[in-house]
């Protein structure tokens, strides 16, 4: 799941990592929210509030929105920068060594905001967030050449229209019957990955509701868990 790329990956491949971090993805998100009061992944959301508190002269607000969008952006550098020196130097465990990073950064955080009390924590919370959901739609994105997007779902849901529409077409028989399994299956893997996000911030609300800032650091013993898993599974085969 988090050692093929390109063409050994398989659909059912792409739908496990997706349904896997998509569902992470969705319960950091929603839970930040529930915190803070915006997302740490969605973009487009965040590039609108920032355009409109520009637009309206509140800068203040305008600048945290920028943080929020700079470092969702260095976050995907970031792991970028770490999954091509990794791939130079043939090392295959290179993904699942960027989702170890942000399984540490995880634990890492939920420990600070329980125990520390930073001055800020509902800014340290979104832009630790936002810098990890950068990283890990990069690792995503990477992995599955793009067909695969976790921290958001406008793309996702775009997908499945495109999807959607080559079927009926299909059914039309104004496109060749023979592709109806290929877009079948893709329709498959983008409706699961936002039903996995859509449950993921169920889970999410759920969790910080329960646990408080506790929920950091479960989601990042599961991640810890599926990249220590992947790495020694390599490493022993």
């Amino acid at each position: 799941m988090l050692i093929s790329t390109d063409e050994a990956r398989t659909i059912n491949t792409d739908s496990r990592l997706a349904c896997t971090l998509a569902a992470v993805a969705g319960a950091l998100n929603t839970a930040a929210f529930e915190i803070v009061g915006f997302f740490s992944a969605n973009m487009t959301g965040n590039v609108s509030s920032l355009s409109d508190n520009l637009a309206k002269a509140n800068l203040k607000a305008g600048a945290l929105f920028l943080a929020v969008l700079l470092l969702f952006i260095a976050g995907s550098a970031f792991s970028t920068l770490i999954i091509n020196a990794g791939r130079r130097r043939g090392i295959r465990t290179i993904f699942a060594a960027n989702i170890l990073v942000e399984a540490l950064a995880l634990i890492a955080l939920g420990i600070v905001e329980m125990w520390c009390n930073p001055s800020y924590p509902g800014l340290l919370l979104i832009f630790s967030l936002s810098f990890l959901m950068g990283l890990q739609n990069a690792v995503v994105t990477r992995i599955s050449n793009a067909r695969v997007r976790t921290t958001h779902v406008s793309g996702t849901a775009t997908d499945i229209g495109i999807e959607v529409a080559m079927l009926i077409d299909v059914f039309r028989r104004k496109e060749s019957p023979k592709d109806a399994p290929l877009y079948l299956d893709r329709l498959g893997l983008h409706s699961s990955t936002l039903l996995a996000f859509f449950v993921g911030g169920i889970a999410g609300i759920w969790l910080s509701k329960l646990f408080g800032y506790i929920f950091l650091i479960i989601i990042g013993v599961g991640l810890l868990y599926l990249s220590l898993a992947t790495i020694f599974r390599k490493r022993s085969a």
